[in-house]
């Protein structure tokens, strides 16, 4: 982070990416001395209401982040930049997004967590967006013109007003990553899965090291000390209560219960009673620590592909096994009305073998059981997500697959990604293919 006192003092001159948090209540005329390298502003974390009519003389910014201030429009003056293609506003106070506001490059925009009602039809005018973060607001339509963004790949429209999903949004091309839980539209959750969920009491059980947190919540790792048992090692997750970009962390808990048990799923002890807080959280199976992730999130460049490390290589076994482990858990997924919403390698653990565990449920969301267009839509947009995953994989295997093998499954993740949604094969049939190589 840098200080207010740095940048007037000329000690950033030719950075690239400035991040100032210090209570600003006025942009700081002197970040237009840094116009001619800035490629990134983070301005989060302010008291900001407003930018500058001529913030465009920042010709080389591509990145601006102003989540958490005041603002209640996005400023109609970011849309004159140039080379603007990622934009952050979450958590502010946001009424109004005016059409001007979006630069013509735009290809990530953040807007979770604010006010907005409706969007501007401008929105399906810009051609190159990708990612779409729209958790938390009032929304009950989205624009007809988005049928537009043919490249859109991730949109996040939970806790909304949404009453239904709109059709052309479930035929767009590249629609990969869909949450929309939290709306009049969502089929509501398996009430008997949840009913059924044991109740463990928190004073069962005695927290011992933080293993990781995400927007969601926290997990840590604990003893659950049950009667004339010793104690048994489990994970606690305990959630919080803010909107995250993805939606609600409560939706997220019930998914998790509502999943129900699988082998390549995180297994679910019970529901936590009694947190001297009122905290909602779960008691989950404790992972192996020889698991770890296969991929890390997306990066600001990659945008909605993930980042794997530079030594990551598979057998063909171990990447077969990680493949037929994630789409036996996406199928059960979709059989008990649940589509993942971010089926993503950041979001698998493996160990060495291959045996595999897909997690983080912030992004699922219920759908019927019944066998009708929609549904099956849903469930296709997911495959896709499955295409993705199989082409990261078949690029990282390096022994063992014959070329008959290796183009049997191009053809499937092909298959999977193909720009017809309908035309997708389901989760079974892929299941079959893997079965067979």
């Amino acid at each position: 982070m840098h200080t207010l006192a740095q940048l007037r003092a000329g000690e950033l001159s030719g950075i690239t990416r400035l991040d100032l948090s210090c209570g600003l209540t006025e942009f700081p005329r002197e970040i237009f001395e840094l116009a001619d390298t800035l490629e990134v502003l983070n301005l989060s974390g302010n008291a900001l209401s407003s930018l500058p009519d001529d913030l465009h003389r920042l010709t080389k910014m591509r990145i601006l982040f102003c989540s958490d201030n005041r603002f209640t429009e996005v400023p109609a003056c970011v849309g004159q930049c140039a080379a603007l293609t990622m934009i952050g506003f979450k958590a502010n106070r946001i009424s109004h997004v005016p059409g001007a506001a979006l630069p013509p490059l735009l290809r990530w925009l953040i807007l979770t967590d604010n006010c907005i009602e409706s969007l501007p039809n401008e929105l399906g005018e810009r051609p190159y967006l990708q990612k779409l973060l729209l958790a938390g607001n009032r929304l009950q339509a989205l624009p007809v013109s988005m049928r537009q963004c043919h490249r859109l790949e991730l949109i996040r429209i939970a806790a909304n007003r949404l009453r239904e999903l709109p059709q052309w949004l479930l035929t767009l091309p590249s629609l990969t990553w869909l949450a929309y839980a939290g709306n009049p539209l969502e089929t509501e959750a398996d009430a008997a899965a949840l009913e059924a969920t044991p109740l463990i009491d928190w004073s069962a059980l005695r927290l011992q090291e933080r293993l990781g947190e995400g927007a969601s919540g926290v997990i840590s790792r604990a003893l659950w000390q049950r009667a004339d048992r010793s104690p048994t090692p489990v994970a606690v997750k305990l959630y919080k209560g803010e909107m995250t970009s993805d939606g609600s962390p409560l939706h997220e808990m019930n998914a998790c219960i509502t999943a129900g048990l699988h082998p390549n799923l995180i297994r679910v002890e019970g529901r936590i009673h009694g947190h001297p807080d009122g905290q909602q959280g779960l008691v989950m199976q404790l992972i192996d620590p020889s698991f770890r992730n296969l991929a890390a999130l997306p990066s600001l460049a990659s945008c909605s592909r993930d980042v794997y490390s530079e030594d990551c290589r598979f057998s063909a076994e171990v990447a077969l096994n990680i493949a037929r482990g994630i789409a036996s858990a996406a199928e059960h997924l979709h059989q008990q009305g649940i589509t993942h919403g971010d089926l993503y390698g950041h979001n698998i653990l493996l160990n060495d073998q291959g045996d595999c565990l897909l997690g983080d449920f912030g992004a699922a969301s219920f759908h019927a059981t019944t066998d009708n267009p929609e549904t099956r839509a849903l469930q296709r947009i997911e495959v896709r997500a499955f295409g993705i995953l199989l082409g990261e994989l078949l690029a990282r295997i390096d022994s063992g697959l014959s070329d008959e093998r290796r183009e049997r499954l191009q053809a499937l993740e092909q298959r999977c990604c193909q720009p017809d949604v309908l035309a997708r094969p389901g989760f079974g049939e892929v299941i079959e293919v893997l079965e067979k190589l």
